[in-house]
């Protein structure tokens, strides 16, 4: 099942993709694609609809993030041995864990904002997961079942500000925009390994990132177990896992973004986002 929420800006309503790939509006059904919705019960409600009953959504519809009521979104960084060895880093020991603040996220189509002075904004395609019933103090082997589902994300960074200062990765993680969400949750019983899923990315056509969840350090369900022994896990929160080589700053010279560069990014069997880059006015 494919979940998003389509609309305008701060008045996105919930809706599904049927059979057919047509948009549905779920509206006066769920009140939006959060909370008890993200909840096994809620899910087996959605899929009981048939999604040709409801009404048709333009297929130009603006898309928002495709979760709503994101307490938290955590990033896990260094998480893919292609990318450890690209940045000339160690594998870490554990998890290395950041926040991105939730006013960063965005429509997985809307466009990127280059923050006043930016000159090393840079892109990051990412497997996420979204939690769908409370979790602390699970097991590994039990993790999954807390998840509702996976989506794309691109963890955009402002390289100076993450680590050319003094401080935390967080302020250069969290401009606005910095957190595009979808463009579908779609759950995890239609994911048959998240660990074997392709991942690519491309600025204005040309290829910058190719790699897979394989190569990832500390999966899905190892990631949810162990965040959810320091922090409670909540319907909505969003897990950001990482991303493989080809980053902008691992290049030699390395490259960034720019006023009017294009970027496209997917993760196999999970959709496809597009951001034009603009100026923060």
């Amino acid at each position: 099942m494919k979940l998003l929420r389509h609309g305008e800006i701060g008045r996105e309503k919930p809706g599904m993709i049927g059979d057919d790939g047509v948009m549905r509006d779920l509206t006066g059904i769920v009140p939006d694609i959060g909370g008890e919705v993200l909840s096994e019960a809620g899910l087996e409600k959605l899929r009981a609809i048939n999604p040709s009953h409801l009404p048709v959504v333009p297929a130009s519809t603006r898309l928002g993030p495709c979760v709503a009521g994101t307490g938290k979104m955590i990033c896990i960084g260094l998480n893919y041995a292609d990318h450890a060895a690209e940045a000339g880093m160690a594998v870490p020991p554990e998890p290395v864990v950041f926040m991105k603040a939730t006013s960063a996220i965005c429509g997985p189509n809307d466009p990127i904002l280059l923050p006043r002075g930016s000159e090393k904004t840079d892109w990051e395609v990412e497997l996420a997961i979204i939690i769908g019933t409370k979790a602390k103090y699970v097991s590994q082997e039990d993790a999954m079942s807390y998840v509702a589902g996976f989506t794309v994300a691109n963890d955009v960074s402002e390289r100076a500000y993450q680590i050319e200062g003094s401080g935390q990765w967080t302020k250069g993680k969290s401009c606005d925009t910095f957190g595009p969400l979808g463009p579908w949750l779609v759950t995890r019983d239609e994911i048959a390994d998240p660990q074997a899923l392709e991942l690519w990315l491309k600025v204005n056509g040309e290829y910058m990132q190719r790699g897979s969840t394989r190569t990832m350090v500390y999966g899905a369900a190892y990631v949810v177990a162990y965040l959810s022994n320091f922090m409670t896990l909540h319907p909505g929160d969003v897990i950001s896992t990482g991303t493989p080589p080809g980053v902008g700053v691992g290049m030699k010279p390395a490259r960034y973004l720019r006023k009017g560069d294009i970027v496209e990014l997917g993760v196999e069997g999970l959709g496809v986002q597009r951001q034009e880059v603009q100026a923060e006015g």
